[in-house]
């Protein structure tokens, strides 16, 4: 990975750059850069918009003119974050911390030549993981694999946390309104024991799939809920055998010959969570739900946005662009946060998994290379589909501290039946007509004699634009927001494929349970030596 960050390096260059980029900012604080003045411009939209039939990036309503673009894409230039990029897909060392490449977009055949990781033909591999996958579930569907009782299987639950189920939870309530589901799926992810009490009031245990997701085989919270559902399968005297997949590393305990089960699937430790949707952990669960051409095409959608970041000119490089203008409203402009809004009821789980997405890959306090940065990086990202989001934080939006708002709208939905007019409008239409006033409030405000009735506009937004919700449209939503992400923190020094933060909270949940373990043995054990807070919650618990 190249060392000299936005964050981190000393470059002289670097320095002039962001010197520069910090007098942009003050500038934009007079009132004449105010947003309704800057899209008066009749060419605005065009000079500040990347357009294809099938995907539109406009950023015309943030706060930024050309000289602002122009030192962003020297930044980009400066970092070389799209030779880093390539590098990655064709399988270099871009993860130096766990020392191994970032192959996610292997897993939807971008990139060109071979990629060797140790071993393993990575494309062979990919290739042979996808075919098990298709076979399998075209078995399922055929009636062919049953689970022993002379009957198909009628429902699958994806039994994961984290990225091991929030990408594939998000494409498949994103699909729900387009292909006919061939076998429903429920996802088990919370510990909570009253998340596996609704799955298992609505699903049909003898006709029921588990699917286990996890690299490793090892996380606490899979591996409890996965005991809970071998004592489900025993107490309803079915095997496990018939009614257990596992999507797994090779070698893991989930990949155990000795562990009877219907099916093993591979995933390996180059593809991490939060970006494997495209390897086995989307492509099996998909695959049972939609059939395997669903999947394909999805595929092909992540594969066209790669593509596109890898051969587009980085002034026309949507994720590109993106990534430099979410570094200008964090690093420069200094804004708290982002919110994801799209406009169907279809993406409603898109935020969840951006936020996983970005955050576990910027949310750090070092560079790449070990050195503190010198300033914050990530931002917090949170979301809900409009127009329900306008009904929940759009007052704080518009009159509260401000954030950047990154709006998606879809030109076709995915329901083509009722289409009843009210007030003259469709549904569609009155959807659409919300996302464009709401973009332009944001931008404009209001003066007005009552201060409460005031808004004060320059609210920076973005407009993302999808053709429909069809799989190949979604693999590119997947697939700009992945690329955005991996590009931001190439730009900023960071390292965007590891995870420690996530650690320290489970060593120390680790300790605890070892103390509510020797409780449940012995009644008497009185938690010693605790300390106060601790103990007086534990006490509060085994009360009950």
């Amino acid at each position: 990975m190249n060392p000299s960050g936005l964050l981190e390096s000393n470059h002289p260059q670097m320095k002039t750059i962001c010197s520069a980029l910090d007098d942009q900012a003050q500038g934009f604080s007079r009132e004449g850069s105010h947003l309704k003045h800057l899209i008066t411009d009749p060419d605005r939209l065009e000079k500040y918009s990347i357009q294809s039939p099938n995907f539109v990036f406009d950023f015309s309503r943030q706060r930024l003119d050309q000289k602002t673009i122009d030192l962003l894409l020297n930044l980009a230039e400066e970092t070389h974050a799209l030779d880093t990029f390539f590098q990655m897909t064709r399988g270099d060392l871009v993860n130096p911390s766990e020392k191994r490449p970032a192959l996610h977009t292997a897993a939807r055949g971008s990139g060109k030549g071979p990629i060797q990781y140790k071993t393993l033909d990575v494309r062979k591999e990919m290739d042979r993981v996808n075919q098990n996958i298709a076979t399998f579930s075209k078995k399922i569907h055929q009636g062919k694999i049953t689970p022993g009782c002379n009957r198909p299987f009628t429902a699958a639950v994806v039994v994961g946390i984290g990225g091991s189920y929030l990408g594939c939870e998000f494409l498949y309530e994103a699909l729900g309104a387009g292909p006919k589901k061939k076998l429903p799926l429920y996802f088990l992810a919370n510990v909570d024991i009253d998340n596996f009490a609704r799955i298992i009031g609505e699903v049909d245990p003898e006709t029921c799939l588990w699917i286990v997701i996890s690299k490793s085989y090892t996380t606490t919270e899979t591996m409890a809920n996965l005991n809970q559902v071998l004592w489900f399968l025993k107490e309803k005297n079915l095997n496990p055998k018939n009614h257990l997949v596992t999507v797994t590393a090779q070698k893991s305990p989930g990949d155990n010959p000795d562990t009877p089960m219907l099916a093993s699937f591979h995933i390996f430790d180059f593809i991490g969570g939060r970006y494997s949707v495209s390897s086995a952990v989307g492509g099996l669960p998909i695959s049972l739900a939609f059939g395997t051409q669903c999947f394909e095409q999805f595929l092909q959608g992540c594969k066209a946005m790669d593509t596109h970041v890898l051969s587009a000119e980085p002034r026309k490089n949507i994720p590109l662009v993106a990534a430099l203008i979410s570094i200008w409203n964090t690093i420069f402009l200094n804004y708290p946060g982002q919110a994801v809004i799209p406009y169907a009821s279809s993406l409603s789980k898109l935020a969840p998994h951006v936020q996983q997405l970005y955050m576990e890959s910027m949310g750090k306090s070092v560079s790449a290379q070990g050195t503190p940065l010198s300033r914050a990086a990530g931002t917090i990202i949170f979301g809900e589909p409009g127009t329900n989001a306008q009904h929940s934080f759009f007052q704080l939006a518009h009159q509260g501290p401000a954030f950047p708002i990154e709006f998606i709208g879809v030109l076709n939905p995915g329901y083509k039946g009722y289409q009843v007019l009210s007030k003259g409008v469709t549904n569609h239409q009155e959807l659409w007509a919300n996302l464009l006033a709401q973009a332009n409030a944001l931008a404009k405000g209001q003066a007005h004699d009552t201060p409460a009735r005031q808004f004060t506009g320059n609210r920076p937004s973005s407009i993302l634009v999808l053709k429909d919700l069809e799989p190949e449209s979604l693999g590119m939503l997947l697939a700009f927001y992945e690329a955005r992400t991996v590009l931001e923190g190439f730009i900023l020094g960071l390292n965007p494929f590891d995870q420690f933060g996530v650690e320290l909270g489970k060593t120390m949940a680790t300790k605890i349970k070892e103390k509510m373990a020797a409780k449940n043995k012995a009644p008497e054990y009185d938690f010693e030596p605790l300390d106060p807070d601790t103990k007086f919650y534990l006490n509060l618990l085994f009360d009950q």
